[in-house]
């Protein structure tokens, strides 16, 4: 008879829990249904971060200022649909460049959040460039030319400073490891207007580092 092994269990199992547990807090959906969400999540991701989001190809080039990673239908829960179907993507994808300098990731938003709307892959970047088009960024942010400490609450108020029609709440600053990676902006399914967060957490961080495009 083989005997219990506390050290196995901690080994082969606590990984496995670990992971389960990760996956029951994630707000992803295994498999959502076309049109079946409350708002959209629009990602300005920064620059000099862009290139390391999930999806972005190794040969991708940091570009200057903030770019869209993607515009994301969310539910006001926090939960989000991902993989709604398996639709092919848009025909000419190199005419959205502009706004997503990275082709394979354009392929990955269409697949993962693209198909999650009703809209034809034309349409749905469409409503990309349209939402992106919306957001003024603050005059500080596009002209940065050094690294600069920042409270996520003052890149908030330059956001809010710069888009007086938004509602409070409509911004949302993301960080990792004290270092800015994108501005998330909340806009109704419906016309796209900004429209107060829901279930969503912000960069709890006392400062950021802001890195500008030319220091990487």
């Amino acid at each position: 008879m083989k005997t219990f092994s506390v050290r196995r269990f901690a080994t082969v199992c606590l990984p496995l829990l670990a992971l389960l547990i990760s996956c029951l807090s994630s707000g992803a959906q295994e498999k959502g249904e076309p049109g079946k969400f409350d708002f959209y999540l629009m990602n300005l991701a920064w620059g000099p971060e862009f290139c390391s989001v999930p999806g972005a190809s190794s040969e991708c080039k940091a570009p200057r200022g903030f770019v869209l990673h993607g515009l994301w239908p969310q539910n006001y829960d926090g939960s989000y649909p991902v993989n709604c179907g398996e639709r092919p993507g848009p025909a000419h994808p190199e005419q959205n460049l502009d706004i997503t300098p990275d082709l394979p990731l354009l392929d990955h938003e269409w697949s993962k959040h693209g198909t999650c709307t009703t809209m034809s892959p034309e349409e749905f970047f469409g409503l990309e460039h349209q939402a992106f088009h919306s957001v003024r960024i603050p005059k500080k942010l596009r002209d940065l030319k050094h690294e600069e400490p920042l409270r996520p609450k003052d890149i908030l108020d330059m956001f809010a400073k710069a888009n007086p029609s938004f509602p409070q709440g409509s911004v949302v600053v993301s960080c990792e490891n004290k270092r800015l990676t994108a501005v998330e902006v909340c806009l109704a399914k419906d016309g796209l207007l900004p429209i107060s967060c829901q279930g969503l957490r912000g960069c709890d961080a006392d400062a950021l580092r802001i890195v500008p495009a030319s220091a990487k």
